[in-house]
């Protein structure tokens, strides 16, 4: 059993960066695909980026091109997702969730959650 534990969120200032922490532990051998998501209050869930395990491809949604950038570190399990330039409207719940295979744009083919981090951008 995968187990995702996510760290790193928080309260920043429109402009700034945090970087956002997936740790994976309890899995069988070879890698997961890690895709993040979030939720802002009174929207759907959305779908932020994603990493495969094939080959360390990343996806983004068009909004956060070019401020977000998704990594893995293979070695210590753990998937990071940099925050640049952030803005009001990325304030939300973000999850990192995982699977078996290729990215996939809904959250719920994915077998794996993170617990869930607020990133609050505000002045």
């Amino acid at each position: 059993q995968l187990q995702l534990v996510q760290s790193g969120g928080g309260l920043v200032q429109p402009g700034g960066s945090l970087r956002l922490s997936c740790a994976a532990s309890g899995f069988a051998k070879g890698y997961y695909t890690i895709g993040w998501f979030r939720q802002a209050p009174g929207k759907e869930r959305e779908g932020v980026s994603c990493i495969s395990s094939s080959d360390g491809t990343t996806y983004y949604k068009n909004s956060v091109k070019g401020r977000f950038t998704a990594s893995r570190d293979n070695a210590n399990n753990t998937v990071y997702l940099q925050m640049n330039s952030l803005k009001a409207e990325d304030t939300a719940v973000y999850y990192c969730v995982a699977r078996r295979g290729g990215c996939r744009g809904a959250i719920e083919e994915y077998d794996y959650w993170g617990q869930g981090t607020q990133v609050t951008v505000s002045s």
